[in-house]
């Protein structure tokens, strides 16, 4: 009797807590969702954004979520992606305290911070580009709006069903599709430039932190010149 004493006080406070441990364990799953192939699943926030009609008229099928944590866009193949905008940037250091959430709670997931890069936030630019690599250790990459950070995403999540002839099996840290989708947004860099890249640079931070010597020992003098002002160098006045 003792023991069915005690097994039944040990369910009634274990049932007490249901909720809370229920919609703990809730919260976690979706920050750590990862949607099927062609998929995207993003913030609520996002809904009636320029950016989302421009993915779906691009084939990319998206899923809204309320509860994503600081992060903006989930990818296939646990691709995790926070959008700071030219408004975040001219109001203030608020973002970075979001930058920092978004790292802490990304650490499963291949993350990717996409930055808006104008003539109103472009002064602004290498101070959150150091912030972002080097005292983060993120990966930034800079697009000129909503469309053009749509075209990047619509791109990484096509190219995920495709099979990368370049990817190790030792390694698991690996961005190839990540990668090879930045990487054509270059002007003057097509996939086989790209491919090239991808041999050398087995990830973003290092294609970023390149100089231009070793870039040019990959893909020649023209295109790392390209490649290296496009992470870079601000844009022109």
């Amino acid at each position: 009797m003792k023991f069915v004493s005690i097994k039944w006080i040990i369910v009634d406070i274990n049932a007490s807590l249901i909720p809370q441990l229920f919609i703990k364990v809730f919260m976690e799953s979706l920050l750590h969702a990862v949607p099927p192939l062609g998929h995207v699943i993003t913030n609520e926030k996002w809904r009636n954004s320029a950016l989302i009609q421009s993915l779906k008229g691009g084939g990319v099928t998206v899923m809204f979520e309320a509860e994503l944590g600081a992060a903006d866009f989930h990818l296939p193949n646990k691709i995790c992606i926070l959008y700071v905008s030219e408004c975040d940037i001219i109001a203030g250091n608020g973002f970075k305290r979001k930058l920092v959430q978004f790292r802490n709670a990304s650490n499963s997931f291949q993350v990717l911070v996409l930055l808006e890069k104008t003539r109103l936030s472009e002064q602004y630019f290498p101070a959150v580009q150091k912030f972002v690599v080097f005292d983060l250790g993120l990966t930034l990459l800079p697009v000129s709006g909503q469309t053009d950070a749509s075209q990047l995403i619509a791109q990484i999540v096509h190219g995920e069903g495709r099979e990368n002839p370049f990817r190790r099996r030792s390694s698991s840290r690996l961005l190839d599709p990540l990668v090879l989708a930045l990487v054509q947004q270059v002007p003057g860099v097509g996939r086989v430039k790209a491919l090239a890249l991808l041999q050398n640079f087995p990830s973003l931070q290092q294609l970023c932190n390149a100089d231009v010597a070793q870039l040019e020992a990959a893909v020649g003098q023209a295109a790392a010149q390209h490649i290296y002002g496009f992470f870079h160098k601000t844009t022109a006045s």
